[in-house]
């Protein structure tokens, strides 16, 4: 068997394995009657991925089960910490808006299918690395290395947030730690993760499993920033008292000195 033939194979394996965890997803918001279960499910989505590439995969053993473990941790913490949030707490208002436009089966079309999609594409990497044997080494510790970064970002600023909505006496903006130097430091680690996992499992591969599954970590790039994640909250934010001037002086993606 050639190795697209593999590299076919195994995502077709991945694919099932997104639409079970879907299925599952679907059935629990039934049950619970809130759709923003799904949200919980992104992370563990991605993880079932990267366990059933580590064990069905015949590339190199070792980085195998360093994307699983890796994306394990990514998508454990931040499947805990959404559910965490919240629990206890009605429909969010994105999906509500949904259903009174047009019940359950929209939101199934539109979120659903859309996410698990999303999910599959963006794991492509981790595919890739099942199938192949690693070509360059440092490329895998560097990337290895841009995942932590990421997972500091995506970890301090969660729990700087939460500190912040804990303080009686907080200021109406949240621009300490992290956030003074970002708007989104989750997101910001978010796809510093995800092209850390393009660096171990696509381009350590060598030039054309990089350029294959480039597309994938520029994805989650451009879901974050400008589809569903930084630009969409923006919208919002703005309205917020003192938060058109906080976004002038602090940079929306990229950490950078805060502006005078």
């Amino acid at each position: 068997m050639t190795s697209a033939a593999e590299l076919a194979q195994t995502a077709g394996i991945t694919l099932g394995v997104v639409v079970a965890v879907l299925v599952a997803t679907a059935l629990w918001s039934r049950a619970a009657g809130r759709v923003s279960v799904v949200d919980v499910a992104w992370g563990l989505g991605f993880v079932a991925v990267a366990l059933t590439c580590a064990v069905v995969g015949d590339g190199d053993q070792t980085r195998r089960w360093l994307l699983a473990a890796l994306v394990g941790v990514w998508g454990g913490r931040l499947a805990w910490h959404i559910y965490r949030r919240s629990r206890g707490k009605g429909e969010d208002p994105r999906y509500a808006e949904l259903i009174g436009e047009g019940g359950f089966a929209l939101v199934v079309r539109k979120v659903f299918v859309v996410q698990g999609l999303a999910m599959w594409f963006v794991s492509l990497p981790v595919a890739v690395a099942a199938v192949s044997e690693v070509r360059w080494w440092p490329l895998v510790w560097a990337g290895a290395a841009l995942w932590a970064v990421g997972l500091v970002f995506e970890s301090v600023g969660d729990a700087q947030l939460a500190a912040y909505r804990r303080d009686r006496e907080k200021a109406s903006v949240m621009d300490r730690g992290l956030w003074g130097w970002t708007r989104h430091p989750n997101y910001f680690g978010d796809a510093c993760v995800w092209w850390g996992v393009w660096l171990i499992g696509g381009l350590a591969s060598g030039w054309l499993p990089g350029l294959l599954s480039v597309a994938a970590p520029a994805a989650m790039t451009y879901f974050l920033v400008a589809a569903t994640g930084a630009r969409l909250l923006e919208r919002t934010m703005m309205k917020r008292p003192g938060y058109p001037e906080y976004a002038a002086r602090t940079s929306m993606f990229f950490p950078l000195p805060p502006r005078r």
